[in-house]
């Protein structure tokens, strides 16, 4: 944390969806140690409670309020509720995601529904409805996409459609909000650590490999410490820059498979 970038954050208003847990909280942590006030949101009361309590003992500053981006009416007073308390918003963090685990051959349209609408849709409703008041504020939208953003990775059925959707929308956001004051942070990292490591599903496709079930379908790339992470997606709002890839050597691989989509499939392949 740098003295800079913590009074470009002192006393604004910052919402995280998705910010009881995982990289949700460490963002939410990060911008309260930086002076910002946090709005704390998800679906489960008591873990979002909990963090909002954790970073009040640590000397921030964040209300948690309970709302499901999925639903139109709950995101409305959700953002209602924000303005009315303190009648601005500074950044939107769009946190928010699901993983699965499923071959693409036996994804079928209702489980990419399903994926699109926590991953992405959620994402869209949240920025629609923040973009009047971060125009007044001058300010910043943060999209957590993912190295599936850039890459369709096997078997996690539709979830690397939704995170392309999200690099899209991101980027279409970036240019037509330019000019605007408002800028758009896309953020594409690897897997991320969890205190209790996650083991996914296969979604009764009993087809996939055993590796299917680990972090990133088997990627080999270190799990990324979600502190950290959570440290360079600050710097990188208060910088406005448009996007960062962690860890930064993916993008060679993203480089190749434009160049050459045998061999990027081929290095997929190989990594994953």
């Amino acid at each position: 944390m740098t003295s800079s970038s913590s009074a470009t954050w002192a006393k604004k208003v910052v919402l995280v969806t998705g910010a009881s847990s995982g990289l949700g909280k460490a963002l939410a942590a990060e911008f309260a140690a930086q002076g910002a006030h946090v709005i704390l949101t998800a679906r489960g009361a008591e873990m979002l409670q909990a963090t909002a309590r954790e970073i009040t003992a640590a000397g921030g500053s964040a209300t948690p309020i309970v709302a499901d981006v999925t639903d139109d009416q709950s995101v409305a007073r959700l953002f209602a509720q924000i303005i009315q308390q303190h009648d601005r918003l500074d950044v939107l963090v769009n946190n928010v995601g699901l993983s699965t685990r499923k071959s693409v051959c036996e994804t079928t349209a209702a489980d990419v529904t399903a994926q699109m609408e926590i991953n992405f849709h959620s994402l869209v409703r949240c920025t629609h409805t923040a973009l009047p008041h971060l125009k007044k504020s001058r300010g910043r939208i943060i999209n957590i996409g993912s190295l599936a953003s850039k890459v369709g990775t096997r078997f996690m059925g539709g979830y690397p459609a939704s995170k392309h959707a999200v690099a899209a929308y991101s980027q279409q956001l970036r240019m037509e909000l330019n000019g605007s004051g408002v800028s758009v942070l896309l953020v594409c990292p690897g897997p991320i650590a969890r205190d209790v490591q996650r083991s996914y599903s296969a979604e009764e496709d009993d087809s996939l490999p055993d590796h299917a079930a680990e972090p990133g379908s088997g990627a080999k790339i270190k799990a990324l410490d979600p502190v950290r992470l959570a440290s360079k997606v600050v710097s990188a709002a208060a910088k406005r820059k448009p996007e960062i890839v962690v860890p930064g050597k993916a993008r060679l691989l993203f480089t190749i498979a434009q160049l050459s989509p045998r061999l990027g499939d081929w290095l997929l392949r190989k990594f994953t």
